[in-house]
């Protein structure tokens, strides 16, 4: 048998035996309950954390996170309107340029531009 079957073997038998532990060490409520606790005290200070930053940011006068979504939000909104606009304009032109004899302008101008 090469070294590396060997090896191999070793490894895998190993592997196999760890993993069996572990998944029991880190299913037992020794485990989760600390850890849980430990998540949830987390997310508590995350949470007290953003809300102060978001004050900070505020207090200086500059827009929080939620505000420059709000914004950014808005600015998306006014792109798809210009875009939809600029479609029917392109449409409206092309209208326009297969029937050549549309009504002149006010002003004696001829047609619009």
């Amino acid at each position: 048998m090469s070294a590396w079957k060997l090896w191999k073997q070793m490894f895998d038998a190993w592997e196999g035996a760890t993993s069996e532990y572990l998944e029991k060490v880190l299913r037992s409520p020794a485990v989760l309950e600390p850890g849980a606790a430990w998540l949830t005290a987390m997310m508590k200070l995350k949470a007290s954390s953003d809300q102060a930053t978001a004050g900070l940011w505020g207090a200086l006068g500059l827009p929080n996170r939620r505000d420059q979504e709000r914004t950014l939000h808005l600015l998306q909104q006014l792109q798809s309107r210009m875009i939809d606009l600029e479609e029917r304009l392109e449409d409206a032109e092309r209208r326009a340029a297969r029937h050549p004899s549309a009504p002149e302008r006010p002003g004696g101008r001829g047609r619009a531009a």
